[in-house]
């Protein structure tokens, strides 16, 4: 009866890791689609366009080994352009710029939120998984362990605080 207990408890776990994965993937997507909308909007200076254009497209398109890493990159890069909240009173100030600006601020909330949710459903997985009794009967069959997603996503300040 334990075992069982055991067995279906783990499952749940992974269940909700693959949820909060999916979860994870799309705020990053989402996060990724809105800077690179920005980017070629034409509302920012060339330079910072291109910083984060490129930051972005390469969040899209990276491989699942390197995501972690251009993640971050793309996290940099918002960091650099929205340091300064002169950048997002100016991209408040063209038109649909403040659409952008709210959307892009929610972005980069949400994913720190959906980072924790995953990184929680992994930490207990892997607590369980620990236990002397799943291992010798090997309750987790073959699902691989799981592994937490690390990212730099600390949000710029200028948009961190800003009001929905």
């Amino acid at each position: 009866m334990y075992l069982s207990w055991t067995a279906g408890r783990l499952d749940r776990l992974h269940a909700r890791i693959d949820a909060a994965r999916a979860a994870l993937d799309a705020q990053l997507l989402r996060r990724a689609s809105v800077a690179q909308e920005l980017a070629t909007s034409g509302v920012l200076d060339p330079a910072a366009s291109i910083v984060l254009y490129e930051a972005a497209h390469e969040a899209r398109q990276a491989e699942e080994e390197h995501r972690e890493v251009a993640e971050s990159e793309l996290s940099a890069a918002l960091r650099a352009v929205f340091g300064a909240r002169e950048q997002v009173e100016a991209v408040r100030q063209v038109p649909g710029g403040e659409e952008a600006a709210g959307e892009l601020a929610q972005a980069v909330r949400r994913v720190p939120m959906a980072r924790r949710f995953h990184n929680d459903s992994v930490r207990a997985a892997r607590a369980l998984r620990r236990h002397r009794t799943v291992r010798w009967f090997r309750l987790a069959g073959h699902a691989p362990f799981p592994l937490a997603f690390e990212m730099d996503d600390e949000p710029p300040a200028a948009l961190a605080d800003r009001p929905t």
